[in-house]
C-alpha cells in the first residue's frame, strides 16, 4: 500500500445507502446494539474462524516463529531466507547494469536501468516448465523521496521527478537455483524495466475515447507510464496482470475540481510534486490525462519488445490488483477489488474464450467481455451487478454516454447501482479445486463513525482496525450473477477489552489482511500491513512486526511463518510450481510514521538488509527454502 492519502482513501461521498441498510430494517436494528451483540446472534454463521473448505490442503508442518518487533527477517526452524534482488540492483539488461551507491546519487537514467523502489506484487514464470529457473515479474508501488535522493526533498527539481518516476513501474528479472543457491541472471534477455517513460497501448472500450484524448495523444491509443502499481495477478496465457491504485494522489487538483475529479480524491499533488517539472500531472490543465491512469495493464514477460497494455474494459479504479479464474468452458473471469475506504469489489467475464499458443493469441482477449460489481447481501447471497452502458441507470442521462464513458467512471457507475461498500478490497486468491474466491478486507477505521456507513453483514465492524478476509462461491461457475459469500476470519487479539478488535482467529495473532495467495498444495497464505503508526503499540501490540501466515482451510489453523523487519509490509508471494521455492518481497523497511525518510537519519528505523553504516533500508526480494529441500509450510 502506497501513501495513505486521506482524500483517496474516502472519497466515496454517493449518497446511495448500502443494499443492508434498505432490506432489513431488524438487522439494522441488531447491529445498532453492538458488535458483541450482533455476533451472538446474526453473524454467527460468519464467526467461525478459518473454516473448513470441501477439499483441505495437507496439514502445517513448520513450527511457528513467534511475534518479534526486532529489525530482522525471521523464518522456521529448518528453513532459510535470503535476499536476491535489492533496490537499486541492476536488472540485467546486457550492457546497461550500472551498481547501486549507498549514498542514493543514482541517476535518473541509471534508476530506470535497475530494480524501482518498493518491490510488491510478484509473479514466477518458468522458463521451459522449470522449477529451478525462471521470470519474477513484479511491481515497484511508490518512491519514497527522502531515500531516493541524498538530500530528499530539500531541493526540488525535473532531475529528481525523472528519477522518482523512474523508480516506479515494473520490472522483470531472471533467476535460477544453482546447487542450493537461487540468484538473478545478469546480463539476461528478458530483463526489463517499466517506468513512466514507456509507452503502453490502449485496449479495450476507453481506447480512442474523447475523455482520453490530449493534446500529446490526440487519438488516445498511446500512455506513457504507469505509477503506483500494487498487487499482481497472472493469466493462463502467461501474462502479468498490474492494479494502478492510489494514482490519483500524483495529480494535483486544488480547490475547485469538477466532481469526476473529486470522486476520485484528486489533492493538490504536494506529496510527490510531479506537476512542478512534469505538466500532464496537473489536472487542471490536463483534466483528460487524469483518466489515463487507474487501469489493470498487462505485461508479456517472456517478450522484453512487446508493448504493455493498459486494459480499460476491466474498469478504471484504485485497482489493488486483478487475479484470473477459468469457466468451465474456458472464458478468463478477472476479479479486482479497491484498496479504498468504502470502494468496491468487481470481477469482468470475457466474451471469448480464452485460445491455446500463449500471449499473442489472447492479446486482445480482455478487451472484449462484461464488467460487474458486486453487492453482498445480508443473508450470505450475493449479486453481481452488471456495468453496461443502456442497462439500469447507466444511460446518458445519468451522465454516461457510451461505455468507454461507464469505463472510465466506474465508481460513479456502481454508486448509481448500489454496490456494497467494503472495508478496503485488498489482495484476492482463487481456489480452482472448490471455486471459492478471498479477498482480503485490510481495515477501515472509519466504518460507522459519524456521517460514514454503518455497519453492514459483510463489514460488521465498527472502526475496523482489524480487517477480515471474505470469500464467496460464484453460482453454477465463475460467471455466474449470483453468489453465496461467508468470512474466512475476522482478524484481531481475543484479550483486547473492544469488542471489535477482538477477531475470531484460530492459532496466531495477525492484523491487516494484505497479500494472499494459494501454494500449489492449497495451503493459503497470509500476508500482513500494519502501517507504521500502529505496530507494536496499542491494540497491536501482541502482534509484532508485520508477517506472512499459513491458513490450513482443512481445520482452520492460522500459522505465523515469518517476521519482517521492523516497519515493512510483507509482500508478493510466489512459489515454484513445485512448491519447494517460495519468493517474497519486503517493502518500504523502516517507513516512518509520515511514510517519507528524513534523509539525515535515513537508518532511523531499519538498515535492513544490508546493515551498511553508511547505507540505507532496502526494498529487497527474498527467496526462501527449506533446508532438506522440502515443499515450503510441510
Amino acid at each position: 500500500m502506497a501513501k495513505d492519502f486521506d482524500s483517496m482513501e474516502d472519497s466515496n461521498w454517493s449518497a446511495n445507502l448500502s443494499i443492508h441498510e434498505v432490506s432489513d430494517p431488524a438487522r439494522r436494528s441488531v447491529l445498532r446494539l453492538g458488535f458483541g451483540a450482533a455476533a451472538a446472534t446474526l453473524f454467527a454463521p460468519w464467526l467461525a474462524g478459518c473454516a473448513s473448505s470441501a477439499i483441505g490442503p495437507p496439514r502445517l508442518g513448520f513450527a511457528a516463529v513467534p511475534p518479534s518487533a526486532a529489525d530482522a527477517l525471521a523464518v522456521p526452524k529448518g528453513y532459510v531466507a535470503e535476499v536476491i534482488a535489492r533496490w537499486g540492483e541492476p536488472v540485467g539488461i546486457a550492457g546497461a547494469m550500472p551498481a547501486w551507491r549507498e549514498d542514493a546519487s543514482n541517476s535518473a537514467a541509471e534508476q530506470a536501468l535497475q530494480m524501482g523502489m518498493h518491490h510488491d506484487g510478484m509473479q514466477f514464470y518458468a522458463l521451459q516448465g522449470s522449477s529451478t529457473h525462471g521470470l519474477l515479474a513484479m511491481n515497484h508501488e511508490y518512491s519514497d523521496d527522502g531515500l531516493l535522493h541524498p538530500d530528499g526533498m530539500k531541493t526540488w527539481n525535473a532531475d529528481k521527478v525523472k528519477k522518482a518516476q523512474a523508480a516506479h513501474g515494473l520490472a522483470v528479472i531472471e533467476v535460477r537455483l544453482e546447487g542450493d543457491r537461487w540468484s538473478v541472471q545478469r546480463p539476461s534477455r528478458y530483463a526489463r524495466r517499466v517506468t513512466m517513460d514507456t509507452p503502453f497501448a490502449i485496449g479495450g472500450p476507453a481506447a480512442g475515447h474523447a475523455l482520453m484524448r490530449t493534446a500529446a495523444d490526440p487519438q488516445a491509443r498511446r500512455v506513457l507510464g504507469t505509477l503506483n502499481n500494487c498487487a499482481s495477478g497472472r493469466t493462463p496465457w502467461g501474462t502479468y496482470l498490474s492494479g494502478e491504485e492510489n494514482w490519483a494522489g500524483y495529480f494535483a487538483g486544488g480547490d475547485g475540481a469538477p466532481a469526476d475529479q473529486r470522486r476520485w480524491g484528486v489533492g493538490k499533488g504536494n506529496w510527490y510534486r510531479w506537476h512542478d517539472h512534469d505538466e500532464r500531472f496537473d489536472a487542471r490543465k490536463h483534466p483528460n490525462e487524469f483518466h489515463r491512469f487507474g487501469w489493470v495493464v498487462e505485461l508479456d514477460p517472456n517478450d522484453p519488445t512487446s508493448t504493455p497494455v493498459k486494459r480499460t474494459a476491466l474498469g478504471r479504479a484504485a485497482h489493488e490488483g486483478a487475479w484470473v479464474a477459468v469457466t468451465r468452458d474456458g472464458r478468463a473471469v478477472v476479479y479486482s477489488g479497491e484498496d479504498a475506504r468504502f470502494e468496491y469489489i468487481y470481477k469482468f467475464v470475457s466474451r471469448d474464450r480464452i485460445a491455446p499458443g500463449g500471449a499473442k493469441p489472447n492479446a486482445t482477449l480482455l478487451d472484449h467481455g462484461t464488467l460487474y460489481v458486486a453487492r453482498f447481501d445480508a443473508d450470505g447471497s450475493g449479486r453481481w451487478l452488471p456495468l453496461v452502458h443502456g442497462q439500469g441507470p447507466l444511460t446518458p442521462a445519468n451522465g454516461f454516454a457510451d461505455q468507454g464513458e461507464v469505463v472510465i467512471k466506474t465508481r460513479q457507475a456502481a454508486d448509481l447501482l448500489g454496490a456494497t461498500k467494503m472495508d478496503r478490497p485488498e489482495w484476492m486468491a482463487i481456489d480452482e479445486r472448490t471455486r471459492q474466491v478471498y479477498c482480503t478486507l485490510t481495515n477501515n477505521s472509519r466504518r460507522g463513525n459519524p456521517g460514514q456507513p454503518g455497519v453492514d453483514a459483510a463489514n460488521p465492524r465498527t472502526n475496523n482496525t482489524m480487517g477480515q478476509i471474505i470469500r464467496w462461491t460464484d453460482d453454477g461457475d465463475f460467471d455466474g450473477v449470483s453468489m453465496r459469500w461467508d468470512h474466512l476470519v475476522l482478524a484481531g487479539d481475543p484479550e483486547l477489552p473492544r469488542a471489535e478488535a477482538q477477531g475470531n482467529i484460530k492459532g496466531d495473532l495477525f492484523a491487516c489482511p494484505d497479500g494472499l495467495a494459494f501454494d500449489p498444495a492449497g495451503r493459503l497464505w497470509i500476508c500482513t500491513d500494519v502501517g507504521p503508526t500502529a505496530l507494536n503499540k496499542g491494540e497491536m501490540v501482541r502482534m509484532g512486526n508485520n508477517q506472512m501466515l499459513a491458513c490450513d482451510l482443512a481445520n482452520g489453523e492460522v500459522r505465523r511463518f515469518l517476521t519482517g523487519p521492523v516497519n515493512c509490509e510483507i509482500t508478493g508471494p510466489a512459489f515454484t510450481p513445485d512448491g519447494r521455492t517460495l519468493f517474497l518481497n519486503i517493502q518500504h523497511p523502516g517507513e516512518t510514521p509520515s511514510e517519507r525518510s528524513d534523509p539525515e537519519q535515513p537508518r532511523r528505523y531499519s538498515n535492513w538488509p544490508d546493515f551498511s553504516p553508511t547505507g540505507r533500508p532496502r526494498s529487497a526480494t527474498v527467496v526462501i527454502r527449506k533446508l532438506d529441500g522440502g515443499v515450503i509450510g510441510t
